[in-house]
């Protein structure tokens, strides 16, 4: 699917009238190709507080070169500044003398993080403090611009050397289209990441992809081999083919059945003990709306919606931790959705499932042990061939009502389903990250 609107803008009528009307002037975002250097630029580093030091050795070890001497006549791809040593309002002040002289000197689609500590875990003064950072760094988001994206970081006591999986990916062209995020690394879960290859993280894993046969789905189990997964889709019998067609390419294993009826879940676990044993990674993406405003929407709509997107994800987990059919430091991964945060007119029923996605993903988190973590990923729009169907006015409003002016791309959803996959990402654990481009309402 291509953008119209955003390839309009770049010829000459275009450019005339987005300056001359104020229009909107979506920046073509980067995104991450095999081979490459997952930073082609230099990184400056800033601030001083408990995570400094790890994070430099951290990006050296992602052969991400750094500057801890940063200028304004430098030219920058990412700017990170740790922010664990405000103590009080009075030190904010640390944010604008960094960022300001910096800010003109960024790269067209740079990468900004701010780390901070856990609000929840101090009190007085620095809980003050680190909660203003969401503000900072949601509203810096707005206003970047150029493709750049902006994100908050809070490191746990304890967690400051587990960053290496999360740094790689918020500071890469992976998280084109993540912005304005907040990330919890450390707050539950273990603190002790394994070192990881960061180009093959995934080498020697399985990964279960439910609604593997098109779509997002299909674009997840691609991304999760690339990183080195070997994957088992699962999709409804009538994507059989489709299914088959992208496993065989894949070199992956298929299971055709619909994930809402009774036996399904034990049919999962057996089939997973029968041909590997355990699984390394479980993607619940597969998902349907139907759409009807509440006043004229049937029972079966209403069920079928929370049965697939939430009640399926739920009984084939329990099933999958009861036979012991996920290895240790396993992942767990829901997709959500922005109308589960927001909500959406006529998707009472989508909406519900996909805040209990989130309510999945919180009461999992703490419950899990041997390093099995669950996280979940809640699209905004995403161009893809449902989408496409959508009228063109909606349909041009949801892609420009974000800090990008552009929707995003099914590997958007896929590449921050990989950041929690890898093994490195232990510390990373109850987080709900919005893959949204930072909408301007309800994110």
């Amino acid at each position: 699917m291509t953008d119209r609107y955003q390839a309009f803008t770049k010829n000459p009528i275009g450019k005339l009238l987005v300056k001359n009307l104020g229009l909107p002037d979506p920046t073509a975002l980067e995104r991450w190709s095999e081979g490459s250097a997952l930073v082609k630029g230099t990184v400056a580093l800033g601030g001083k507080g408990r995570v400094s030091d790890a994070v430099a050795a951290t990006l050296a070890g992602l052969e991400i070169a750094v500057d801890t001497a940063p200028t304004a006549e430098g030219r920058y791809k990412g700017l990170v500044f740790d922010a664990t040593g405000l103590n009080a309002s009075t030190d904010l002040v640390a944010l604008q003398q960094f960022f300001t002289p910096l800010l003109r000197s960024l790269d067209s689609c740079a990468r900004v993080v701010v780390i901070g500590t856990p609000p929840e875990q101090v009190t007085g003064g620095e809980r003050v403090a680190q909660r203003a950072l969401e503000g900072f760094t949601r509203s810096l988001g707005k206003e970047i611009g150029r493709g750049s994206t902006v994100q908050l970081v809070y490191v746990a006591e304890g967690a400051e050397n587990a960053l290496a999986s999360t740094l790689a990916f918020l500071l890469s062209p992976k998280s084109a289209y993540v912005s304005g995020q907040v990330v919890r690394v450390g707050a539950t879960g273990t603190l002790e990441a394994p070192s990881v290859a960061w180009q093959r993280p995934l080498a020697g894993k399985i990964a279960i992809v439910t609604g593997a046969s098109r779509g997002i789905g299909e674009q997840i189990a691609r991304v999760l081999h690339r990183d080195g997964a070997t994957i088992l889709g699962i999709d409804v019998p009538q994507a059989a083919s489709e299914l088959q067609s992208v496993m065989k390419e894949l070199g992956g294993d298929s299971l055709t059945l619909d994930i809402t009826h009774a036996d399904a879940p034990a049919r999962i676990a057996h089939h997973v003990k029968e041909t590997v044993g355990a699984v390394d990674v479980v993607v619940h993406n597969a998902g349907i709306t139907r759409d009807k405003k509440l006043a004229n929407m049937a029972q079966d709509r209403w069920e079928s919606v929370i049965s697939v997107n939430l009640t399926a994800p739920e009984r084939i987990t329990r099933a999958l931790l009861d036979a012991e059919a996920i290895n240790a430091n396993g992942r767990i991964i829901g997709v959500a959705s922005i109308a589960g945060i927001a909500g959406n007119v006529g998707q009472t029923n989508y909406a519900a499932s996909k805040a209990g996605v989130i309510g999945f993903v919180d009461s999992l988190a703490e419950e899990l042990t041997d390093g099995i973590t669950i996280n979940a990923v809640a699209p905004g729009f995403i161009i893809t061939q449902m989408t496409a169907a959508v009228p063109f006015a909606t349909r041009e409003v949801g892609q420009r009502l974000n800090a990008m002016s552009q929707g995003g791309l099914p590997v958007d959803v896929a590449e921050t389903i990989a950041w929690y996959a890898s093994p490195g990402s232990t510390a990373v654990n109850g987080n709900v990250v919005r893959v949204c481009g930072q909408m301007m309402l309800g994110a």
